[in-house]
């Protein structure tokens, strides 16, 4: 008799534990999926926003290269550091560990860069 309920209390453990498992497991494999929407998503956000300054930086670099004048200068000087950051800049490698730094420099580096314009 006690032999039929242990198999009752244990069945009931059992089933608790396979289902932690089970869950475990697919919302592990749900979270990975979603991690990678998530990060391309954000990768292609920070794409974008690097590639914008980039244009604008190329576009006035060009733009100015016929002006002569110490302020033109000035300003050339300043997009000129600014595409040599972003060329430098990680893109092929998430796992840079100053990722975040860089992309800080750069969008602070920008706004330097507007402030002249």
């Amino acid at each position: 008799m006690a032999d039929m309920f242990d198999g009752i209390v244990m069945a009931e453990q059992r089933f608790h534990g396979e289902g932690y498992q089970e869950g475990y497991a697919e919302g592990s494999h749900i979270g990975i999926a979603e991690g990678r929407r998530y990060g391309a998503l954000h990768g292609a956000k920070i794409g974008s926003e690097i590639g914008c300054y980039l244009g604008f930086a190329l576009t006035w670099h060009c733009l100015l290269q016929k002006c002569t004048d110490e302020k033109s200068s000035k300003k050339i000087r300043a997009l000129e550091s600014l595409i040599g950051m972003i060329q430098k800049f990680p893109y092929e490698d998430p796992t840079y560990d100053k990722l975040q730094e860089d992309l800080e420099k750069i969008r602070g580096k920008f706004k330097q860069v507007g402030g002249i314009f």
